[in-house]
């Protein structure tokens, strides 16, 4: 017990005094720092005033500007697979650099609540912050997000991706069992849309 606490006490007296991150490179190295890394490779750990570590969420590592807006209007694409106005929204967000997380409409659950949250059944629809946009407008989507102080070119830190998609209604484990083995991800298409356009959506 005395031996682990030694080595607690030494690791703290080896970091600097002001040190609020731990960073662990890609090559497993590690650094304390009072700064983000601009390196989005790397893992991120915050460090409290009491000395444990927490996960960093992907925006602590982004820039002060960047963070404060993505942090006050969070950037939300909806989206269904198989989609080309889909796939062109989030290259617009990543050409330009913006943070941003995706819904995934696979199911009528989802599509309901697609509705309830940006008011139609549009995809690619966009949130920033509170403001809804349905459909995909270039023009309007880079109006919203100059207003939402973003900034026009991409300040994202070297490797930084967004999180892999995720459907907008979580499934419970006992519901996704229940479901067919053989029973496809969505829905019947309309109006002759890719398969995995849920119906009632339009884009």
């Amino acid at each position: 017990m005395r031996t682990a606490s030694l080595a607690l006490a030494m690791a703290c007296l080896a970091m600097p005094a002001a040190a609020q991150y731990k960073v662990v490179g890609p090559d497993g190295s590690v650094t304390y720092t009072d700064r983000p890394p601009s390196d989005g490779s790397a893992r991120v750990s915050s460090i409290t005033r009491g000395g444990s570590m927490i996960e960093a969420s992907p925006q602590d590592t982004l820039p002060q500007e960047l963070r404060q807006a993505a942090t006050r209007y969070p950037v939300t694409l909806y989206s269904t697979a198989d989609c080309p106005p889909c796939e062109a929204g989030r290259q617009l967000l990543v050409q330009r650099g913006v943070p941003f997380t995706e819904k995934r409409i696979v199911s009528e659950d989802d599509t309901a609540a697609l509705d309830r949250v940006v008011g139609g059944r549009t995809v690619p629809s966009l949130t920033i912050g509170t403001q809804a946009l349905r459909g995909l407008s270039p023009l309007e989507w880079n109006a919203y997000l100059d207003a939402a102080g973003y900034p026009r070119e991409s300040r994202l830190p070297r490797g930084w991706q967004a999180p892999a998609a995720t459907p907008m209604v979580e499934r419970s484990p006992a519901r996704a069992a229940a479901a067919p083995a053989s029973a496809p991800a969505t829905p019947v298409p309309i109006d002759r849309t890719p398969a995995a356009a849920p119906s009632g959506l339009r884009f």
